[in-house]
């Protein structure tokens, strides 16, 4: 019970935190609370791939000083679509050979290697989000519920229905019937979002519209490729903790570990929805 008590609070928290600069109609807020989270997660990954302490708060802080000057000076540039889909063939290629070659390949990158590839894919993430973000609110919130629907449905359809396992060596409580709980809920979560557009138009700005409207041949693919780099990015960063020898990248979040426990998931997913986003465009 105190565990789940540590839980509420933490993500009441985080709400009451993101939710005034995500419905604030500049955006400096968002970008500057986002940014800081991201330069903790950035401090996270430092700590599990061998940076000192020391290190490990000046990659923070680096991060969030070159973010915010990259913002600040190119906010307002939209990257092209090949952009987010060469870093979405980027991520697939990365996820592809780590989570097939398991743990112990995952150490024997060089360090300064798998350093640059957290850095650079936190930024990108951060600057999916913001990208997002500044399409409006339905588009960001159309994204972020993919991967907590799809997250939430695969823990309990993990549980109910859970007997083959995913990947037993890098995160044995995670099943093939989990993962297909959470694409059913994803396409329930997108023929729901696009009925209730049909009718309430607010909800017709959303990735779930912009993909229907282009037929199931395109949604559908996509919408499966979004789920599989949510289930992706959620079994990377087990690795990576596997290859550490940790249950959490940190205790910032109680009762949730730390930051990077919370997005792992979202960072190959947000520049793959841009990617998605900026074709239809």
């Amino acid at each position: 019970m105190t565990m789940l008590r540590q839980r509420v609070i933490t993500a009441a928290a985080l709400l009451l935190l993101l939710l005034p600069a995500m419905v604030y109609p500049g955006r400096l807020p968002f970008a500057a609370i986002t940014g800081a989270l991201m330069a903790l997660a950035v401090w996270e990954w430092s700590r599990l791939n061998g940076c000192g302490p020391k290190g490990a708060v000046a990659s923070g802080v680096a991060s969030i000083v070159m973010l915010g000057t990259a913002w600040w000076g190119w906010g307002d540039s939209p990257w092209p679509a090949m952009v987010w889909w060469a870093i979405t063939a980027a991520w697939a290629a990365v996820l592809f050979g780590t989570l097939r070659q398991g743990v112990d390949a995952w150490r024997r990158w060089p360090a300064a290697l798998r350093l640059s590839f957290g850095w650079l894919a936190l930024g990108m993430a951060w600057w999916a989000l913001i990208s997002l973000h500044a399409r409006g609110l339905g588009v960001l919130l159309s994204a972020l519920l993919l991967v907590w629907v799809a997250d939430i449905a695969a823990y309990f359809g993990g549980k109910a229905f859970g007997q083959r396992k995913l990947a037993p060596r890098i995160s044995p409580g995670k099943s093939w019937e989990g993962v297909v709980s959470g694409v059913l809920a994803v396409l329930a979560l997108a023929f729901t979002w696009s009925a209730i557009a049909s009718a309430w138009q607010p909800a017709a700005v959303g990735l779930y519209p912009t993909l229907m409207e282009r037929g199931l041949i395109v949604a559908l693919p996509a919408l499966l490729l979004l789920t599989a780099a949510s289930v992706a990015g959620d079994l990377f960063e087990s690795l990576v903790k596997r290859s550490a020898g940790v249950k959490d990248s940190s205790g910032l979040l109680p009762g949730h570990g730390g930051v990077l426990d919370r997005i792992d998931a979202l960072l190959p997913v947000l520049p793959a929805v841009m990617a998605v986003l900026a074709s239809a465009a």
